[in-house]
């Protein structure tokens, strides 16, 4: 039973019965989407970012950084990008949590680690493509995303870069702060709080992000996006990735195009190349690390990232046909 066919109803009767609007016309067709996947996607997300913000009430920043400040190189960055799945992240949390990590001793390569799957690998994307597309295409993209963050944490301690951290970073020096323990009457406070911030930043881009996808489901024909993205195009993988570094989103803001731009014929690979770009890589993200990077430490950075999600795409894009996807 689909528990969004009455979703599906109002938004065809707001459509074809109350407006008049034919369900053949463009107009009709990207109307009917947009109104049917605003209110879906803002549920999914208020109910996954819920039990999410519950699993995250155990992982606090200080928590996280007193676990990656004992861990070695190789065993570090793995439980870095898994601490990063569940971890709070995002740009505006980005220097504290980088002078946090450095100053407690946790190598860089680790940080990195953390710095590149706390966004990149988002739960909330991840929950959105296990109900969109099953199971193998969520576990892959847990799997790719969790193997870019290792290795590109890995490549980044191996570079011996710690010079190019800014010098007023290793000034600072923090004292071990105390882990906050949390009853349960207080994660289900946080978990509703989370909710309500969380839906209160990201509802303008979730709208824009369906009125675009409602228009190309509309008025853009699926044989001129396979053309310009599809899996015949070689280059589309790193232009997706290229295109998708200027923007400034969260993973819930980008997902309501995946399933328009994979309708249309656009390969799954670089659709998620394109997400993953847009959340792991973002120039403004970019310009808030230059406060504790210098530019060549952002530069690299930058490369591997770019490098790594380039790989993944095409990494979808051979996998996801051989699972009959």
């Amino acid at each position: 039973m689909d528990v969004f066919a009455p979703l599906q109803w109002l938004a065809d009767w707001i459509t074809f019965d109350l407006i008049g609007l034919t369900a053949d016309s463009r107009l009709g067709s990207a109307l009917a989407f947009f109104l049917y996947d605003v209110p879906k996607i803002l549920i999914l997300l208020s109910v996954i970012v819920f039990l999410v913000a519950i699993v995250r009430s155990f992982f606090p920043p200080e928590k996280t950084r007193k676990y990656l400040s004992h861990s070695r190189e190789y065993v570090g960055n793995v439980l870095a990008a898994l601490l990063g799945v569940v971890t709070p992240f995002c740009s505006c949390s980005a220097v504290p949590l980088f002078i946090g990590f450095v100053e407690s001793g946790v190598p860089l390569g680790v940080t990195f680690s953390f710095l590149i799957a706390s966004p990149m690998v988002n739960e909330v994307a991840l929950i959105l493509l296990f109900g969109m597309f099953g199971w193998e295409i969520a576990a892959l993209y847990l799997v790719s995303g969790l193997t870019v963050a290792i290795v590109g944490g890995i490549v980044m301690g191996r570079l011996g870069l710690e010079d190019q951290i800014e010098d007023y970073v290793r000034q600072i020096r923090m004292g071990e702060a105390e882990v906050p323990t949390m009853t349960w009457p207080e994660r289900l406070s946080y978990a509703r709080g989370y909710v309500g911030d969380i839906v209160k930043k990201v509802w303008p881009y979730i709208v824009v992000g369906i009125a675009i996808g409602g228009f190309m489901h509309g008025y853009i024909p699926a044989d001129a996006l396979a053309h310009i993205a599809g899996p015949t195009n070689p280059f589309a993988v790193p232009v997706a990735v290229l295109m998708g570094i200027p923007l400034y989103s969260n993973a819930a803001g980008v997902i309501p195009l995946v399933s328009v731009l994979t309708e249309k014929g656009v390969a799954m690979g670089t659709v998620l190349a394109f997400m993953m770009a847009v959340t792991a890589l973002s120039l403004p993200e970019s310009i808030i690390l230059r406060k504790v990077m210098k530019p060549k430490l952002i530069a690299i950075y930058a490369a591997v990232g770019f490098v790594t999600i380039t790989a993944t795409g095409y990494l979808f894009n051979w996998a996801i046909p051989a699972l009959g996807r």
